[in-house]
């Protein structure tokens, strides 16, 4: 009996306990609370600066309290995978329940396929797109807040986002001397107002000042060829393209860099040829020496900047606010830091994080009063002012660029966190032309996979070994060799490889890694043999 009642008592102590010490709740989760849910890829300081700016907000403009439910499943790729599941149900449920249709993979492969033709043909791929598009099914979430425009593009074909109306509304705000269409090259809102741009962002390196004087390297890198250096060698910190939208960008940035410079290097000299696919070549050639001085290829981009500001990298590459954030929260009493970020050199275009109101969303009106303040000045600022200035954010430096243009004015600069960069103005020294890359976003990464990380053993010895031999020419040219992923094979085999046929994309996979790896140890025996 008594050893039952302890037990009756430890069940009731686990079960009460926690609910005593659960802290109280916050005015807007009180009860009679709208919510607004928000799935997000932004981070915590993010998150928790727009939830206490707008609770309080849409309190004072409505007299109503709200609750804002942050929904966090990983990257953006992570939520893209978490919505389409979502739908992919609502939707059966619609087919089935309401519309009583039988459901079949062909239904389920066309209703969100914006490949598929709505104007004309009664086909039952079709019929379900059209349905589809004409109903207000729902993922059970309000907006898509954060990650890249092409993110917010595919969610848009797809049908989950549709018009918010905020663009319609305020014409003042989005046109060529307010905030244009696009900017160096990349979209800042979606012409059918389905996605909006509501924060600048970058891409660039970041790096450790006092790793970088331990290895002899006295100036912080600048350009994205300054990660090949051999000094280097054990210490750059790199993300898995495959798995991070905003690491994939970067790489597509340095791949843009490349092919300008080979057009401009060409026009000068006047030597014929395609210097898209030189372009190309030359990018691949020097991701794979970055790769080889790379620690690891890490599934989350986040890690790059904290690995750079605990010493464990003496580099890497990043987002802008990622670097920049890190740099804040490494601030010495003085002022300095040793985590330092700079864009890279006429080597990133500027794009944008967007905000999107879901398809069938269930809190619609108080959705569109979060997507006004965001744009409003209030909401803006809270990316760029300084905690404790009038109007900034709480807590957190979020050290991010508001797309608002009028931010910039030189009367706002003392409140800024970062009062000498304007986007705007540097979005002059690149240009990003979609024609190039903007269709191989998929192979790149696959690219990068099969060439840097599934052969990285390999790569990492072979580069050991060229630079111990001073890079002998004969295994310095075989090292070089990117015909596997050059950019016919890219825009060939490789994008036909990467469709739904999982199979063909992993036999490419291993077919490719295989040869890289031989690649890689035939260039270790040539180095080693002094050739």
């Amino acid at each position: 009996m008594a050893k039952n009642l302890f037990l009756i008592l430890a069940l009731i102590v686990t079960v009460l306990v926690p609910v005593a010490l659960r802290p109280k709740q916050t005015t807007g989760s009180q009860p009679g609370a709208r919510t607004l849910v928000i799935v997000t890829p932004h981070n915590e300081s993010i998150r928790y600066e727009f939830r206490q700016a707008f609770e309080t907000y849409y309190a004072a403009r409505t007299g109503q309290k709200v609750r804002v439910d942050y929904r966090t499943p990983g990257g953006t790729s992570e939520i893209a995978r978490y919505v389409s599941s979502e739908y992919s149900a609502a939707f059966e449920y619609y087919w089935t329940r309401k519309l009583n249709k039988n459901w079949s993979s062909a239904v389920e492969r066309a209703f969100a396929n914006p490949r598929i033709s709505t104007e004309s043909g009664d086909s039952v791929e079709q019929e379900a797109r059209r349905a589809f598009l004409a109903s207000n099914v729902s993922c059970g979430l309000d907006l898509f807040f954060g990650g890249g425009a092409l993110d917010f593009q595919s969610q848009a074909g797809a049908g989950y986002l549709v018009d918010n109306g905020f663009i319609a509304a305020h014409p003042e705000l989005f046109n060529q001397n307010s905030i244009p269409q696009t900017v160096s090259g990349e979209p800042f809102w979606d012409p059918q107002g389905r996605w909006i741009g509501t924060v600048i962002s970058s891409f660039g390196i970041c790096s450790n000042t006092d790793a970088l004087q331990r290895r002899g390297i006295g100036k912080p890198p600048e350009r994205w060829s300054d990660l090949a250096d051999p000094r280097y060698f054990g210490s750059i910190a790199l993300a898995n393209p495959s798995q991070s939208g905003s690491v994939n960008k970067a790489i597509e940035m340095l791949i843009q860099q490349q092919i300008q410079e080979e057009i401009e290097a060409r026009r000068v000299s006047g030597v014929p040829g395609d210097a898209v696919a030189e372009g190309w070549a030359r990018a691949m050639r020097l991701i794979m020496r970055i790769a080889a001085n790379a620690r690891y290829f890490t599934d989350l981009a986040t890690k790059i900047p904290l690995d750079v500001a605990a010493g464990d990298a003496a580099a890497g590459m990043t987002i802008d606010f990622y670097g920049r954030f890190q740099s804040e929260a490494m601030r010495r009493p003085d002022g300095s830091s040793p985590v330092q970020y700079a864009n890279a050199a006429a080597g990133t275009s500027i794009g944008v994080d967007p905000i999107g109101l879901f398809r069938g969303a269930p809190n619609a009106d108080v959705a569109r009063e979060f997507i006004g303040f965001v744009f409003s000045e209030e909401g803006q600022r809270l990316w760029n002012w300084k905690p404790g200035t009038p109007g900034g954010p709480l807590h957190y430096a979020l050290r991010r660029l508001p797309i608002l243009p009028a931010l910039y004015a030189n009367d706002f600069k003392k409140f800024r966190s970062d009062p000498d960069i304007n986007p705007y103005e540097s979005a002059r020294t690149f240009v990003y032309n979609g024609k190039w890359t903007g269709t191989l976003f998929r192979s790149i990464a696959f690219s990068v996979r099969v060439m840097c990380i599934d052969s990285h053993d390999e790569l990492v010895e072979a580069w050991r070994a060229l630079i111990d031999a001073r890079f002998p020419p004969e295994a310095t040219a075989a090292f070089s060799n990117v015909e596997a992923v050059d950019y016919k094979a890219a825009s060939g085999p490789i994008r036909e490889a990467l469709g739904p046929n999982k199979i063909a994309e992993v036999r490419l996979a291993r077919e490719l890694a295989d040869r890289f790896r031989a690649q890689y140890r035939a260039v270790t025996a040539l180095a080693r043999a002094g050739r």
